[in-house]
């Protein structure tokens, strides 16, 4: 990609936009579908939406807001949280979905990642990885799934370089411990999955101030910038985003 993507991500539970701290401690963010418009309206490249409780509480997407927030934005829109299966991500993509993002899944059963991009396509298939550090790993840090809650012992960029070759077309790697706390992407984890992988990466987890998506896209050389908590309460304003990025040399849309 030859600009720099804004992607606002709607984290969804119990119908409403939430937003917590390293995933915990959730404050109500709005409605989904007045919140995908106000992002389209202002100028968002596209839009994440993530049922961040769909596989806890161990169910399926719910489809019916993705149909809602589909039918309301114009800008290409990634749904994650409780695909499990061909199917599940078929009927998402059927409620209006351009892009499926899978995760704890894809990790348990490695060949759906395989199997998904047969039927559908790289293009529409993103693999997110959660991800904490763990400094007895080879890149020192470690692949988290079950919404950050389950360690697995594997390497988050040697899980990155695996889902590529198996078909992701995006990874989207999260810091666990950024998430939410406004102290800027985890950079050496999004440079180090960049390095070794020929997809988009999406940065996600610790945006806090502009000057952290130029670090992101500068030094950790991300395609797409995604990040909640600042859009959701209006500290910071995409328009205002994409001029401060274009001043300091980072091309936007």
């Amino acid at each position: 990609m030859s600009k720099v993507l804004i992607m606002p991500c709607l984290d969804m539970k119990d119908g409403r936009v939430v937003k917590g701290v390293n995933f915990v401690n959730l404050r109500d963010a709005g409605d989904p579908v007045e919140c995908a418009r106000i992002y389209c309206e202002n100028g968002a490249d596209e839009l994440a939406f993530l049922d961040i409780a769909a596989t806890i509480e161990k169910r399926k997407t719910t489809l019916e807001a993705v149909r809602r927030v589909a039918q309301a934005i114009t800008i290409p829109f990634t749904v994650g949280g409780g695909i499990g299966s061909v199917e599940d991500a078929e009927q998402v993509l059927e409620a209006g979905a351009d892009r499926i993002s899978i995760s704890s899944a894809a990790f348990r059963n490695p060949g759906l990642i395989d199997q998904a991009a047969a039927k559908f396509g790289s293009a529409q298939l993103v693999v997110a990885i959660d991800v904490d550090r763990n400094p007895a790993l080879p890149s020192g840090y470690e692949v988290y799934i079950d919404g950050g809650n389950t360690a697995t012992g594997k390497d988050a960029i040697e899980w990155a370089r695996e889902a590529e070759s198996r078909g992701a077309g995006f990874i989207l790697p999260t810091s666990k411990t950024r998430d939410g706390a406004k102290t800027g992407y985890d950079i050496p984890l999004i440079r180090g999955i960049k390095d070794v992988v020929q997809v988009p990466v999406i940065a996600s987890g610790g945006a806090g101030s502009m000057e952290h998506f130029l670090e992101a896209a500068r030094d950790g050389k991300a395609d797409i910038l995604l990040a909640a908590s600042v859009f959701h309460f209006g500290e910071i304003s995409i328009p205002e985003l994409k001029k401060y990025l274009r001043d300091q040399g980072v091309e936007t849309n």
